[in-house]
This record gives structure tokens, C-alpha cells and sequence, in this order.
């Protein structure tokens, strides 16, 4: 069927593209606004999808501020993914203006729900007042709300204009409820990162999380909540965290990475092999056999996803060992122990961290309790069971350790009272983690 009309998109009954293709396959209504305008002006339009898709404008579709961890990394994702498809626009208006799209159906003419999006005042009298009308209103209102659905369908990835997004003859809308849900969470509370994956599964797949496959993503397998999954498989790819093959210093701690793989793979979920790590067995550093010799750091480290059974998975990060041979670590929670970590500034501050699961409450005013002891990494990742402490400060040597490695620490160690420290000598004082004599101290080269 031809453009025009009623018909604004080729779009199939359902298949997937990147955001680049999504965005070119929506311009026929931006051709459509154009015709229905006594006097276009550009320069407006342009000024209106950068206010839309900016966190914190008046006209702003995501009244989202940074707060928590989580919200933080959303918000900031919101202003790369917003400026990526704010420059796309200007293009498009460009080449639309310079070469306008044909439209062998007739004017474009559509009936598009008001979803509430606040125009500027220059937009509103182009569109509405003498220069406009009901026909442009309506194409710009769809085409602006298609806009807005692929920001927030992007939110969750860091390689956003590389994930194939399910798409139908109505565009994105089929993630409406999912997005409300997540965002509803994100304002109201400090969003779980597996209220992340359960969106990004219905971005890419279609699925609704609370209704379809792979369970783990909508059921309760071997005791996880429906949010309890870390990842997913889906056909022609996997969504991990970021941090699986970044740095856990720097890498953010709620975001994912979609990586392409061989079609045809099954919808699986990735849980942690523990759903309560609080009932995990422990081991307290200090009743460690001391070592006979010292210990060689760790070697080269790897993900393994174990076997798919009813839909899901668990994964091991495996590190080999100098004459240990190897030592594995659940990936889930090395991921969890990630997200839980303190991060020492640089520049030492006395300010409490906020990016921990509770801030600092009334730590001593010198920043730091007495060292009472430490204990290499490889000591650490040998232990069995998580690693934990009811004595003073354990400064854990990891030296230079690779990501992985260093995130399969995080999975070793029981995850409350955790810092990462970077560029710090060991008599620095530490100014983040909770009050208590039980934190554990990664001291980190360069």
C-alpha cells in the first residue's frame, strides 16, 4: 500500500530494526506536517523535539532527575540517545525541504491519540494557530510521540544505534505499558536493575515480560522474582550489563549492551544462582588459612554461560589460577556486588556517597576506621563461599586485575560494605560505605 492517506509507514506486522531505520521509516509524517503548513518554519521543529527529548525543559517527556544511581544513568542516557535523535531531525527537515518524499497516496490525514506532550509556544502557534490546523497538529503529535517511544525504548542500552527494536504497523507503540510501568518506578522509587531487562526484553522482543517467555522475565524459577533476571537470550542476540567486559570502575551499573549473535537462539534468561544471598554460605577472612607462600595474582578470567533449562541460565565468570588451577564466581552476583559498591573519590571527600545502597550515616569525622587487616585477591577469589568480616577494615590488594576479574572479586565478597578505591595510597582515608567496622576495602592501581 502507498504512502499517503491514512497510510503513513511500510512498517511489517512485525519484525526489528535499528533506531537509524525506525527514525527513516517515521518521516513520511514529517514530510506530512510540512504539506499541511501555511508557513513552515524549521528552525521551530527543531527547537521542539531538542526541548521534548532534554531532560529538565518545561516541555521535557521524561520528568525524571538524577537522584539515585539508577536514575542518574537513565537521565544521562536520556541526554545522548535525546541529542542523537534531535540530530537525525535536523537532517531529515533539511533533506524533506531540499527534496520532499513523495506520497503516491494522497496528503497524508491520520487520527492520532493526544499523549500530553507540552509544545513550545513557537510550536503551538505553528501548529495550531493561523499557520496550521488539525491535520498537521495530528501528524506532528504521532510523529513526535514515535520519537519519544524510541528515546525511552533505547534508554537501557549503552550501544543504543545498534539494537534491533521490535517494531509494528503501529511503530513503537506496543511498548506503552512497559514504559509506563518503568518509569512509574524510576519516579517513584530507586528502579530495580531487573525492572531495566524486563523493559529492554519487551523493546527488542515484543514480548510482554509479565505474560510471555523466557521465565525468569515472567515467572518465579527456583525462587526469583519475575525481576530477578541479569540478561537475556533472544534470536540474534544477548543482553548482558555494560559492565561484562568493561571496567567496573567506570562502567555503569544499571545499563546494558546488547551483542549481536547467530539467529536462531532460544529465549533464555540469565538468574543468579542464589536468589538470597543472604543465605549464602560464608566464610569470614579472618579464619583464611594463611597462605604457605604468596599468592600469585590472578590469571585470565572469562564468562561461561551454563547449560538452558525451563527457559534459564545462570553464567560463571572462570579465572584461571597459578598452581590453583581455576576458580569461578556466579556472574549474577558478581553483577549484584557491582551495583552495591561504594566508589572513592579521587580527591578524597568527607561528603557521604549516594551511589551505594544506603548513603554514609555518621561516620567518624577522620573518614576512616583502623585497618585491621588485608588480603590478596587471589586469597579473596580462592575462598569459599562470600568473603566477609565482623572485625575492622579489610583492604583487599587487587593491584592491576582485569575487568573481569575484578568483577568476579565483587561476586566474592559479601556485598554491603564495599569500596572500590583507585589511585589511592593504602593510608588515604576512605569516605564512602556505610558506618560499621565490617567494609572491605579494593585497592586498585593507577
Amino acid at each position: 500500500m502507498p504512502l499517503g492517506g491514512a497510510t503513513w509507514n511500510t512498517f511489517p506486522p512485525a519484525g526489528s530494526m535499528t533506531a537509524r531505520e525506525f527514525f527513516a521509516g517515521c518521516t513520511p509524517l514529517l514530510q506530512g506536517v510540512i504539506d499541511a503548513s501555511l508557513e513552515f518554519d524549521r528552525g521551530v521543529l527543531d527547537d521542539q523535539i531538542r526541548a521534548t527529548l532534554s531532560p529538565g525543559t518545561r516541555e521535557s517527556s521524561l520528568p525524571l532527575t538524577e537522584g539515585s544511581r539508577a536514575n542518574g544513568e537513565l537521565v544521562a542516557q536520556a541526554r545522548v540517545v535525546g541529542d542523537l535523535i534531535a540530530g537525525w531531525a535536523a537532517e531529515a527537515l533539511d533533506e524533506l525541504l531540499d527534496k520532499p518524499m513523495a506520497l503516491p497516496g494522497g496528503p497524508l490525514a491520520i487520527r492520532s491519540n493526544c499523549d500530553g506532550h507540552l509544545l513550545t509556544h513557537e510550536a503551538a502557534d505553528m501548529l495550531l494557530g493561523r499557520r496550521g490546523g488539525p491535520v498537521g497538529m495530528q501528524l506532528y503529535n504521532e510523529w513526535l510521540h514515535q520519537m519519544v517511544l524510541l528515546r525511552d525504548a533505547l534508554l537501557p542500552f549503552t550501544n543504543a544505534a545498534e539494537v534491533p527494536l521490535h517494531v509494528t504497523p503501529a511503530g513503537l507503540r506496543h511498548i506503552e505499558p512497559a514504559r509506563e510501568r518503568f518509569l512509574a518506578e524510576a519516579l517513584f522509587r530507586q528502579i530495580r536493575h531487573g525492572s531495566v531487562v524486563a523493559f529492554a526484553h519487551q523493546a527488542i522482543t515484543g514480548a510482554p515480560a509479565d505474560t510471555e517467555t523466557p521465565a525468569g522475565l515472567d515467572a518465579e524459577p527456583a525462587g526469583h522474582s519475575r525481576t530477578a533476571a541479569y540478561g537475556f537470550d533472544h534470536d540474534g542476540g544477548t543482553v548482558l550489563p555494560a559492565v561484562v567486559g568493561a571496567s567496573p570502575v567506570t562502567a555503569p551499573a544499571y545499563l546494558l549492551t546488547w551483542h549481536p549473535a547467530s539467529p536462531g537462539a532460544v529465549p533464555t534468561a540469565y538468574v543468579t544462582e542464589t536468589a538470597d544471598y543472604f543465605a549464602a554460605p560464608r566464610t569470614l577472612v579472618e579464619e583464611l588459612p594463611a597462605p604457605a607462600g604468596k599468592m600469585p595474582p590472578p590469571g585470565a578470567a572469562r564468562v561461561v554461560p551454563g547449560p538452558a533449562r525451563g527457559g534459564v541460565r545462570t553464567a560463571r565468570i572462570e579465572i584461571g589460577m597459578e598452581g590453583r588451577g581455576t576458580v569461578s564466581v556466579d556472574l549474577g552476583q558478581a553483577l549484584r556486588g557491582h551495583r552495591y559498591a561504594y566508589h572513592q573519590p579521587t580527591e578524597v571527600s568527607l561528603r557521604p556517597a549516594t551511589d551505594g545502597p544506603e548513603a554514609d550515616r555518621g561516620r567518624p569525622a577522620d573518614g576512616e576506621w583502623p585497618s585491621r587487616s588485608k588480603v590478596s585477591a587471589g586469597a579473596a577469589l580462592a575462598a569459599d563461599g562470600l568473603l566477609w568480616t565482623r572485625e575492622g577494615d579489610v583492604a583487599v590488594e587487587a593491584g592491576a586485575v582485569d575487568g573481569l576479574v575484578l568483577l568476579a572479586l565483587l561476586g566474592k565478597i559479601y556485598p554491603e560494605n564495599v569500596v572500590l578505591r583507585r589511585g589511592a595510597g593504602s593510608a588515604a582515608p576512605v569516605t564512602v560505605g556505610k558506618q560499621g567496622p565490617s567494609r572491605f576495602v579494593i585497592d586498585l592501581a593507577g
